[in-house]
């Protein structure tokens, strides 16, 4: 096994990281945050709404976040466990963190191991229902090695092991309050769920399910300038038109989330001069999914079906059309037209984190109609009488689906009209979005069976490694008949090379050797066209000119940072 190495926090960036000075702890007054969905419980364990995790964030945390760029960040401990700092085992088998002994809750009592071992094992009562379940795959045993040292041990190697207690979804809780809590009686403890005691900024003084959540400064937070806000109040409900009103143009709200809103209505909103639109960018990726087999509908129970390469589709697995066809498309119009400050023209099907996101597409950012062209009267797609190209009797013409979608109606109506300009005759079609990604076997209009040249929708992974995310596309994940359509493989691509970067990325503990595969395989998807990427789509929220401080954030809670807001002077 190849060593694993991970990012060790100086001390230079440490400081960096804690933000701005803050005068005096609670002088900043009352923090206003607008979710448009309310939060219902404010234990994450017990839910997988973003709303319940990030109002959560307030109250619990991890052992470490994941900050604004994807990297670890310690939070209850002194450090990143590491092979080279002796925090993961040789073996990758085990991790050992060691937490800050200065740590207490908010009621006064220290944070211990005792306290981290009792959340796994409430997490891991298969009574329990636990929404972070997944986060604690292939652990064995988690044990307090001393009062400060906790030991995570795996029933397999693994050369990520940052899974339990790392990022808001999977926080530590005080085994004190919830010692009566474990297993079928975890949804009974109201009292625990909607008031967690926690080690965070702020502590709740009043809980109204799926309406408002009020909170006061933490007095025993672990730094005593922070939070530079006295309370907080969380208000759910509404929608994203009215949230975002809220912040960029009355100003009644500080923050407000997830403002899935039509870009140039956020922009006039924003010329009101109160708010300011923030945006990060995680994983998701809107990409055109390539057929490498034929959808031929002559072809009955063989049709999209990839019969070990003997069925390839009779024009798209030649590079020169698919290299034309990504070529003739201007992605920053896409951007424009339909996403605004959510999207950006992307080259990769894996974007980030930073480590992982190759320079090596980038020729798919300035559209070339002239070149595609010439691409394609090269190999010989010579253009017919109607003016759509064809050769030895095949034409290229493309049946192009995709979910039911305003936006994604209008990218295929665009990018059809560029299309022509390269002599490509497009057909469109759009399925109403529960059937397009239901699992229905029996369906003819799934993602999944692929009856169509192209299809469109986006795709991205939970958390920042890519391991199981880049694996999808190995040969035996496939979609056909044999396994009801439920591979992941959907573009039918079959690489003996990318399968072996597969295995040896699970067998590879270096974060840059990871990194370096995982951008290999991300290359060999794009170069060859089984994907072609289109626009990288991020997060949209805003926030109060008045305030400073926010890092927003793709990777963990949008509020992962909130200790270091402060009202701007």
């Amino acid at each position: 096994m190849r060593r694993l190495r991970t990012i060790v926090l100086t001390a230079a960036v440490t400081a960096l990281l804690a933000g701005p000075a803050l005068a005096e702890r609670g002088s900043d007054g009352q923090l206003n945050i607008l979710y448009w969905q309310a939060a219902s419980t404010m234990n994450p364990f017990l839910s997988g709404g973003t709303k319940d995790i990030e109002a959560a964030s307030l109250v619990l945390e991890p052992l470490a976040h994941y900050d604004e760029s994807g990297n670890m960040v310690p939070v209850l401990v002194t450090e990143i466990p590491t092979i080279e700092n002796g925090g993961v085992s040789e073996d990758l088998m085990s991790i050992t963190w060691k937490l800050n002994p200065d740590i207490v809750w908010s009621d006064g009592t220290p944070l211990t191991a005792h306290d981290v071992v009792f959340s796994g094992d409430y997490c891991l009562d298969p009574d329990a229902g636990c929404n972070a379940l997944s986060y604690f795959t292939d652990v064995a045993s988690i044990e307090a090695v001393d009062d400060h040292t906790v030991k995570i041990t795996f029933s397999v190697p693994k050369p990520f092991p940052y899974g339990p207690f790392v990022g808001s979804t999977a926080p530590v809780i005080q085994k004190a309050q919830f010692a009566d809590c474990l297993g079928v009686k975890a949804q009974e403890c109201t009292d625990q769920n909607f008031a967690p005691i926690g080690t965070g900024p702020f502590k709740v003084t009043e809980f109204r399910a799926n309406d408002v959540v009020t909170l006061e400064a933490n007095e025993n937070y672990r730094d005593s300038d922070k939070p530079a806000f006295s309370s907080v109040v969380f208000k759910g409900g509404g929608d994203a038109a009215s949230a975002a009103r809220a912040v960029l143009e009355t100003g009644e709200y500080d923050y407000a989330w997830n403002l899935q809103v039509e870009p140039e209505i956020l922009d006039q909103m924003a010329q009101a001069g109160k708010g300011v639109i923030v945006t990060s960018f995680g994983t998701s990726v809107e990409r055109l999914m390539v057929n490498q087999t034929n959808p031929d509908p002559a072809l009955g129970d063989d049709r999209s079906v990839y019969l070990d390469g003997t069925n390839p589709h009779p024009f798209l697995t030649d590079p020169a059309v698919a290299r034309a066809l990504s070529l003739a498309i201007d992605r920053q119009v896409l951007v424009d037209v339909g996403y605004g400050a959510a999207g950006q023209p992307g080259c990769n099907v894996l974007p980030a984190p930073a480590i992982y996101a190759s320079d090596a597409n980038n020729e798919c950012l300035t559209q070339d109609v002239d070149q595609a062209n010439k691409i394609l009267d090269d190999a010989g797609w010579a253009r017919g009488s109607d003016g759509i190209r064809e050769k030895d009797g095949v034409r290229l013409s493309i049946l192009y689906q995709t979910s039911t979608n305003s936006v994604r109606q209008g990218t295929q109506a665009l990018i059809k009209q560029m299309w022509e300009d390269i002599g490509v005759e497009t057909e469109l079609r759009n399925i109403d979005a529960a059937v397009f990604f239901g699992g229905d076997p029996a369906s003819p209009d799934t993602y999944n069976k692929f009856y169509a040249d192209i299809e469109m929708y986006t795709n991205n992974f939970d958390g920042t490694d890519p391991e199981k995310y880049m694996a999808n596309w190995a040969c035996n994940e496939i979609p056909g008949p044999s396994n009801s359509w439920l591979g992941n493989n959907i573009q039918r691509s079959c690489s003996g090379d990318y399968d072996a970067l597969v295995e040896q990325m699970a067998q590879t503990g270096s974060l840059e050797d990871r990194a370096a595969l995982a951008r290999e395989m991300n290359d060999m998807i794009v170069q060859n066209y089984w994907m072609i990427p289109l626009i990288w789509r991020g997060d949209v929220s805003a926030h109060s000119t008045t305030l400073d401080g926010v890092r927003m954030n793709s990777w963990d809670s949008e509020l992962w940072n909130v200790a270091d807001w402060s009202r701007a002077e």
